[in-house]
């Protein structure tokens, strides 16, 4: 099994869901983070005041898969979260050792 970890742009996050979805992921985690990368901010204007935006808005998103799917499902995400434009993102592949799904009690690929 191999978690995937994908930090994406916001407006996204559904298409790379439905992707995830045809590839037969059944569930993921999401969460509204920030950060920079190569894009390195911007600027913005606020009350004719000029300032540093240095973080910018991402969605991370997490999904356990067998170690067969990991990658339809990189994939998946590489062509649904393109825009082509600096910014779209990473995709990080790890190892995951054990799971255990708290309600049943079952096991690694049950427990997915």
């Amino acid at each position: 099994m191999h978690m995937i970890t994908a930090v994406i742009k916001p407006f996204k996050l559904e298409e790379v869901r439905e992707a995830l979805a045809e590839c037969g992921v059944t569930g993921l985690t999401v969460t509204e983070v920030k950060g920079f990368g190569r894009q390195k901010g911007h600027t913005e204007l606020y009350r004719g005041a000029e300032y540093v935006v240095d973080f910018l808005p991402k969605v991370k998103i997490e999904v356990v898969v067998r170690a067969a799917d990991v990658e339809r499902c990189v994939d998946a995400i590489v062509a649904a979260a393109r825009s082509g434009k600096i910014g779209d993102g990473k995709i990080f592949v790890t190892p995951v050792e054990r799971v255990v799904r708290i309600r049943t009690g079952e096991l690694d690929d049950a427990a997915i």
